[in-house]
C-alpha cells in the first residue's frame, strides 16, 4: 500500500513539474478578431498569447493585399509578457492579412497568420 501512495505522489509531482514546460505560446485571440471585418480602421493589431513571450524573438506585422509591409514596425510584448501588438497607420478599406512568430519563454516557437477585413 506505501509503494503505490509513493507511486502515486511522484507521478503526480512529474504532471504537476511537467506541463509548465511542455507548453507553447499558441494564439489565443486578436484585436481586430481573426477573420473579422471591422468598420473603421484599427490603431494597432494586438495579439494575446496562451504563454508568456520572450520580446526579442516574437514578431508581428501587417500586409496590404499586395503584400506590402503597412503597420509601424514598433512591436512590443506587453502586459503580462503574454500580448503582443504593433501600430497601424490609417488603413484603406480592404483585407489585410496579419503574420506572427512567438517563442515562448519555454523556447518553444509557433507562427501563424489569419486575415481582417477593413469595410469600406
Amino acid at each position: 500500500m506505501k509503494r503505490i501512495r509513493i507511486a502515486a505522489i511522484c507521478a503526480a509531482q512529474a504532471l504537476i513539474l511537467a506541463s509548465p514546460a511542455a507548453g507553447h505560446a499558441f494564439l489565443d485571440h486578436a484585436l481586430p478578431p481573426v477573420g473579422g471585418t471591422v468598420r473603421s480602421p484599427p490603431e494597432e493589431v494586438r495579439l494575446w498569447f496562451t504563454q508568456e513571450l520572450e520580446p526579442a524573438f516574437s514578431t508581428v506585422s501587417v500586409q496590404d493585399a499586395n503584400g506590402k509591409r503597412v503597420d509601424k514596425a514598433d512591436v512590443k510584448v506587453e502586459g503580462d509578457g503574454a500580448v503582443m501588438r504593433v501600430s497601424l497607420p490609417k488603413l484603406d478599406p480592404g483585407r489585410y492579412k496579419v503574420t506572427w512568430r512567438a517563442l515562448s519563454v519555454d523556447t518553444h516557437v509557433t507562427e501563424g497568420d489569419f486575415t481582417f477585413e477593413v469595410a469600406r
